[in-house]
């Protein structure tokens, strides 16, 4: 039995899973819920290398993989799920040398970090929200359905506050709060930045008294005199598109609470350590995704300036491109654009992808065959342990590819 296993089936990177292995597969894997058991499986992975579709040597995958994309103008590192973040770090420093176009799988959140980035924002640990929240609102989400532990883990137990703990669900049309919680509020999704809007006035003490925001205005005041508030949003998208405004509009009613009481703004993230590649990429260039070294220095191309991969995808601007992850985690509509271009793909499953790429080099999965590091959603970084025999280290394969680029390029 190995413990203290990190699971990376969503964002709250459970750590306290103790997987069981027999004759070379997962038997069990104790403590993880429903997510966390099917992210698992039974660690059997394929361990294939192919180019063209045909078998290969990892010399010749890696010689093909240097040919594709040095021969390319305009060449797209992708960084995909179910990788550690050194092999993120030798992803961006491919991409680098390349001067290639970055772009992760952590930009299926683009709006909540673009949020933070222009305002700032409050935040905590999950552990901080465990102990000290005495109010916690999910705010159109209910975590048990895509994050199924992290209300058991994290926002019922009252922790030192000896006291009970209310949880209130903010349903915002179909996205709905858990079921079980203390307190409702319906909003419209038509009137959901307004709403907060007017709960942002009530805490500044001016007048928000329109009736249709009346439940907004009462949990604002609620919100008020709580210790400690800990808004839940999820930051990726749900049954209902989310209005781009929602994040900013939580940011900035997150930090006014920060002055009658305390509060703190929790955004739910995905698995596969796409929290890690925001802070491997933001470490190693100072942005967190859409990072394009076309010129030289990176350059930063949000959400709108047109450098997110599906954009530049979209555009035809890219006519190579390699995706360093477990490919079956990439966004449909970048899947399908990859399809039409010349891919190689390093990963957990590589040989399985509907990308069809050039060269596919299969790898374990960090956190089940591989160590190294991942960032819960909270972004506090946590160790990988593996538990099972797997194919080849991602890290080794990305690695040699690096060293073959820079040494043809020498």
């Amino acid at each position: 039995m190995t413990e203290h296993v990190t699971c990376l089936g969503c964002g709250c990177a459970c750590d306290d899973i103790a997987v069981v292995v027999k004759r070379g597969r997962i038997a069990e894997a104790s403590n993880a819920c429903t997510l966390g058991a099917a992210w698992f499986g039974d660690g059997v992975v394929p361990a294939e290398i192919r180019v063209d579709g045909r078998a290969a040597t990892l010399e010749r995958a890696i010689g093909k993989a240097v040919e594709l994309l040095t021969g390319a103008a305009r060449p797209l590192v992708y960084i995909a799920g179910d990788v550690s973040c050194e092999v993120q770090r030798e992803a961006v420093a491919i991409g680098d040398h390349l001067h290639a176009a970055v772009d992760t799988l952590a930009a299926t959140a683009a709006g909540a970090v673009l949020a933070g980035q222009r305002r700032g924002r409050a935040t905590a640990t999950l552990g901080e929200i465990r102990e000290h929240a005495d109010l916690v609102v999910f705010w159109g989400v209910d975590p048990g359905e895509r994050y199924p532990r992290f209300i058991a883990r994290y926002a019922t137990a009252p922790g030192d506050l000896g006291k009970t703990r209310t949880v209130v669900a903010v349903d915002v049309g179909a996205s709905r709060g858990p079921k079980d919680a203390g307190l409702r509020v319906a909003i419209a999704p038509s009137d959901e930045v307004d709403a907060i809007g007017a709960m942002r006035a009530t805490v500044a003490g001016r007048d928000a008294s329109a009736a249709r925001f009346a439940s907004a205005v009462d949990l604002a005041r609620r919100m008020m005199q709580a210790r400690y508030t800990a808004i839940v949003a999820d930051g990726e998208s749900g049954p209902e598109a989310i209005d781009p405004d929602r994040a900013e509009a939580l940011v900035a009613l997150g930090q006014a609470l920060n002055g009658p009481a305390r509060c703190t703004l929790c955004t739910l993230r995905a698995g596969g350590n796409r929290s890690g590649a925001d802070a491997v990429l933001t470490w190693q260039t100072g942005f967190p995704f859409a990072v394009d070294f076309a010129g030289g220095p990176p350059r930063y191309r949000p959400a709108g300036g047109g450098g997110s991969a599906e954009a530049l995808l979209a555009d035809h601007e890219i006519d190579a491109a390699l995706v360093i992850g477990a490919p079956v985690t990439i966004p449909g509509p970048v899947g399908e654009a990859l399809d039409r271009i010349p891919v190689a793909v390093i990963g957990p499953r590589a040989s399985t992808s509907a990308v069809r790429p050039v060269v596919a080099i299969d790898t374990g999965v960090a956190g089940i065959h591989e160590g190294g590091t991942a960032f819960r959603m909270d972004d506090v970084p946590l160790p990988l342990r593996a538990s099972l025999e797997g194919p080849r280290a991602a890290l080794d394969v990305v690695r040699a590819l690096r060293d073959k680029l820079v040494h043809g390029a020498r």
